[in-house]
């Protein structure tokens, strides 16, 4: 009788631990669109939630969701509350120090958003005495206050981006940096973005900004980095993500180059 029970148990057990690996969790801020968001009925939309269901598919995974703040992805990756962030997250030095990334899936520019026609130039110079926000947690949070919070530009901190365009229309701030992309469909294309436009040209430093976005992975992870990597591989040679750049990202080169 006790070596039935352990027979079942054993099958239960790896039961269990085949279902598990079949599985994957990304970790995700859904107050970012055009990469992740939720529409009017509740649903998670986005590229990036298209992307990471078509890896999932060419991985032969499931795909689960769970939702935090964008500064709380890392953290909860390392605690293991889920096991790869999937929320526009460029790879760069500083955040390999706590995690391992994919392969760079794509790459969006980012570049302030502000009063259209205005004479502010991203630079500096041009930003002196300007209020600058950013999403907290973000590359473009340490871009700012590395090259231009040290030269008098003051730099807000802000949990989601929301906040942010919901100051800059009341003129809290002078403008926000941003990935393009996400400042053309979360702003500028809806009717509150209206007067309002991209200030200067696409800010740059490869070293902050990084090498391209690709899902941020727990240190020695091997097994599903190589298991996404494969399935990044997959729907770049069949064309999905050319065709989800279409489709979000209209007229912006998001090749890893």
């Amino acid at each position: 009788m006790k070596l039935r029970a352990l027979v079942v148990g054993l099958g239960l057990l790896s039961t269990f631990s085949t279902f598990a690996a079949t599985e994957l969790r990304y970790g995700v801020e859904a107050e970012y669109p055009p990469f992740e968001s939720r529409n009017a009925s509740g649903e998670l939309v986005g590229f990036d939630i298209e992307l990471g269901n078509a890896i999932c598919k060419a991985a032969e995974l499931q795909c689960k969701w769970v939702e935090t703040s964008f500064d709380a992805l890392i953290p909860g990756l390392v605690a293991k509350k889920f096991d790869a962030i999937n929320s526009a997250m460029n790879i760069t030095d500083q955040r390999r120090k706590s995690i391992d990334f994919t392969q760079p899936i794509y790459r969006i520019p980012s570049q302030l958003v502000g009063k259209a026609g205005s004479a502010v130039d991203a630079t500096p110079e041009g930003l002196k005495g300007k209020t600058i926000g950013v999403l907290q947690g973000s590359i473009q949070e340490t871009y700012a206050k590395e090259h231009w919070e040290k030269h008098g530009v003051t730099v807000v901190s802000y949990k989601d981006q929301n906040m942010a365009w919901g100051d800059l229309l009341n003129g809290r701030i002078d403008a926000t940096l941003v990935m393009s992309a996400a400042g053309q469909a979360g702003f500028l294309s809806k009717p509150q973005g209206k007067g309002f436009g991209f200030i200067g040209k696409p800010v740059s430093d490869d070293t902050i900004l990084g090498s391209g976005i690709g899902f941020g992975l727990r240190k020695g992870d091997d097994a599903t980095q190589k298991q996404l990597n494969a399935a990044i591989d997959k729907v770049r040679a069949d064309g999905t993500i050319a065709k989800l750049a279409d489709k979000y990202f209209p007229g912006i080169d998001v090749s890893v180059k």
